[in-house]
């Protein structure tokens, strides 16, 4: 496998420079986010920098609003999208996906006792906040937008829990673990809780999180999945899903 790995990287354009660039928005915990040093932490770069390590390659990152990746990606900013990104139907048509690195789990945060779910019945007339350029922004605009529920574009996750707090909004629709570590275990989230259960939409919300890469490089394609191949097969994307999300064993 390691020889495998090293003739794909070879034969990337990224390889050249002995660098893959990963573009990310770090202001999603647990999967990207900044430690009080300014160094880079969380699920994805753990598993980005032990992709760069399985493939001979320095990892460098490049930090951007999640919104704006795919416009960076295909400017040649960076290499490949790694911000737990979900390969939904329309993002196919612009970029390429390595296979699913772990599963997706999308829930209403709303505050306790507010009977809330993520259903019309419940949400006509409120307010959701929603994360802009997120699938949380695509399935809340498609299922319930016409449907007289209010629906709030933010620029980042942390503006979304300030007008939670604030009463601004009665809801966001946000990943089960970045809700529980970036909100739910501070104090500011003491009155919120994850309402109803996980939201299943293949279609919109895609199978999984999984690597954005350039349409039509194959390379930087290959060389990855064989990369995710190799940290399925030793265990480390597991013990790093666990590690992060407290979750079921990365998607396969």
């Amino acid at each position: 496998m390691a020889a495998t790995l090293a003739a794909i990287a070879m034969t990337a354009n990224v390889a050249s420079a002995g660098t893959l660039r990963f573009g990310t928005d770090p202001t999603y915990p647990p999967y990207e986010y900044k430690l009080p040093s300014g160094q880079l932490a969380g699920l994805d770069i753990e598993i980005g920098n032990a992709l760069c390590a399985a493939s001979h390659l320095q990892c460098k990152w490049v930090e951007g609003s999640f919104d704006g990746l795919i416009a960076g990606l295909q400017s040649r900013k960076f290499d490949a999208i790694n911000a737990s990104m979900g390969p939904t139907a329309s993002r196919r048509t612009v970029v390429d996906f390595t296979q699913p690195l772990y599963p997706a789990d999308i829930r209403l945060v709303a505050a306790k006792e507010s009977h809330l779910a993520p259903n019309v019945a419940t949400l006509a007339g409120k307010r959701i906040g929603v994360l802009q350029g997120s699938v949380e922004e695509a399935f809340a605009k498609a299922n319930w937008a016409n449907r007289k529920v209010n629906i709030l574009v933010y620029p980042d996750q942390d503006s979304v829990y300030a007008d939670l707090v604030n009463g601004r909004l009665d809801g966001t629709l946000v990943l089960g673990a970045a809700a529980r570590l970036g909100f739910l275990g501070k104090p500011q989230g003491a009155r919120f809780e994850i309402a109803g259960p996980r939201i299943q939409d293949p279609i919109i919300l895609g199978e999984g999180s999984s690597i954005g890469v350039r349409k039509g490089d194959a390379h930087t394609l290959q060389m990855l999945d064989a990369a995710i191949v190799q940290l399925k097969q030793n265990g480390t994307i597991d013990r790093l899903t666990h590690q992060y999300l407290d979750a079921e064993p990365a998607a396969k």
